[in-house]
C-alpha cells in the first residue's frame, strides 16, 4: 500500500483532495486518485472561479444562456453537475466505508449568505434536495449566523461541512450545534445513524497571519514563535473534539448510532517556503480526522511524508506555544476573528469573479 492508503488503514485519518474541475472527473483522474487512497473531495468558490476561467465550462454556459438562465443559475448548474458527478465517482468509497464515513464531496452555500442564517438554511436545503445523494456535504461557514443554520440543517438530516473555522471556542459551538441538531432528531424518533458532519479548520492561514505579526515585532522571542501557532491551535481543537465526543454530552447519541463530527484539516499546503511542504500533514495525523490537500501536497506526502501519529502529542507544549504568541501581545482570539472575516471576504471575491466571468461570456455571445 502507498502512504495515502496506509494513512487511513494504520492511522484512521482520511486523505481527501481539495480541488475539483471537469477535467478531474472527465479524464478519470479522480477515479485514479480514489484507487490510490483519496477518500473524499472538497470544493469552494475560489476553486470553481479558477476552473471556469480556464474555459472548461464554456459549452455549459452557452447552453444555459440559450435557455435564458441568470448568472446565478449558471453557477449553480456548474457547481451542482460537477459535484454530483464527483459524488458518483466516489460513491464506491462511500458504500465501502464503515459507517459511511468517507466518499463524500462538498458543495458550498454562496459566501454572500455567510451572515444570513435564514438564507443559508434555505440554500442548504435547496442544494441538498437537488444533489439527492447521501455522500454530499453542504458547506456552511462557522459565522454567528451560521450556527443556527448548522443545527437546523442537521436536524433536517442534511450532512454539513462547517467551513472557515479557525477558533477552538468557535469549534466548541459548532460541535454543540451539530449535537443539538442530532438530539432534536432523536427526540422526534428519527434516525441519527446516517448523518455525517465534518468541522473544517483552515490551518496554514493561522501561521501566515500570526507569523506576519511576529515578524513585525521582530524580537528574538517573537521570531522564535513563528510557524507554531497553527499546529498548536489544531491540536487544541482536537483535544476539544475528544472531550466533547468522548464525553457524556454525546453518550446518548453514540448509543443511538450517531457518528462523531470529525475534524477536517483544510488549507494544508505550506505557504511559507521556509517550512516543510508537508508540515500541515505530518504534524496533524490522528484518528477519526480528515486532511484535505491540494494535488501538489498529495504528491509531496506520497513522496516523503511521515506516517506517525502526532496530532494528540504534547498538548502541554501546544499550550505553551500559544502562550508564547500571546506573550508577544498577539491575541489569538483577534487573529481568528479576523481570519474568518477575511475568509468570507476572500471567497466572496472569488464568487464575484466567477459571476463576472459568466457575465463576460453572456456579453460576448449576445447578438450584435
Amino acid at each position: 500500500m502507498n502512504k495515502l492508503q496506509r494513512l487511513h488503514t494504520e492511522q484512521d485519518q482520511s486523505p481527501w483532495i481539495d480541488f475539483i474541475d471537469r477535467k478531474l472527473i472527465d479524464e478519470g483522474t479522480l477515479a485514479e486518485l480514489a484507487g490510490k487512497g483519496i477518500r473524499g473531495l472538497t470544493s469552494n468558490p475560489t476553486i470553481f472561479s479558477k476552473a471556469v476561467a480556464t474555459g472548461q465550462y464554456d459549452e455549459l454556459v452557452r447552453g444555459m444562456l440559450d435557455k435564458g438562465a441568470s448568472n446565478l443559475e449558471i453557477y449553480e448548474e456548474i457547481a451542482v453537475t460537477t459535484c454530483s458527478d464527483a459524488a458518483d465517482v466516489l460513491r464506491p468509497v462511500y458504500d465501502e466505508s464503515p459507517g459511511a464515513g468517507d466518499g463524500h464531496i462538498s458543495i458550498e452555500v454562496e459566501p454572500g449568505l455567510a451572515n444570513d442564517g435564514d438564507g443559508t438554511l434555505a440554500r442548504a436545503r435547496q442544494l441538498w434536495s437537488r444533489m439527492a445523494r447521501p455522500n454530499v456535504f453542504v458547506k456552511i461557514p462557522a459565522t454567528a449566523a451560521g450556527l443556527p443554520a448548522i443545527e437546523q440543517a442537521t436536524a433536517d438530516g442534511i450532512n454539513v461541512n462547517i467551513t472557515l473555522m479557525f477558533s477552538v471556542e468557535v469549534y466548541r459551538s459548532v460541535a454543540r450545534a451539530y449535537i443539538a441538531g442530532l438530539n432534536r432528531r432523536l427526540q422526534r424518533g428519527e434516525d441519527v445513524s446516517q448523518i455525517a458532519s465534518v468541522a473544517s479548520f483552515f490551518v496554514s492561514r493561522v501561521d501566515t497571519k500570526v507569523d506576519k505579526k511576529l515578524e513585525e515585532i521582530g524580537t528574538p522571542s517573537a521570531l522564535n514563535a513563528r510557524g507554531k501557532a497553527a499546529i498548536a491551535n489544531a491540536r487544541m481543537a482536537y483535544a476539544a473534539y475528544g472531550e466533547i465526543f468522548g464525553g457524556t454530552e454525546f453518550a446518548e447519541l453514540r448509543a443511538a448510532g450517531a457518528r462523531v463530527q470529525r475534524c477536517l484539516w483544510a488549507s494544508t499546503s505550506t505557504k511559507n517556503p521556509d517550512y516543510p511542504d508537508v508540515l500541515y500533514v505530518d504534524e496533524l495525523i490522528g484518528p477519526q480526522t480528515v486532511n484535505t490537500m491540494p494535488m501538489e501536497t498529495i504528491e509531496a506526502f506520497l513522496d516523503h511524508g511521515r506516517l506517525e501519529r502526532r496530532l494528540d502529542q504534547d498538548l502541554d507544549g501546544a499550550r505553551d506555544q500559544l502562550r508564547a504568541v500571546e506573550a508577544e501581545g498577539i491575541s489569538m482570539e483577534t487573529v481568528t476573528d479576523e481570519l474568518i472575516a477575511e475568509g468570507v471576504a476572500s471567497f466572496g471575491k472569488s464568487f464575484d469573479e466567477l459571476i463576472a466571468t459568466i457575465e463576460s461570456q453572456r456579453k460576448a455571445l449576445a447578438p450584435a
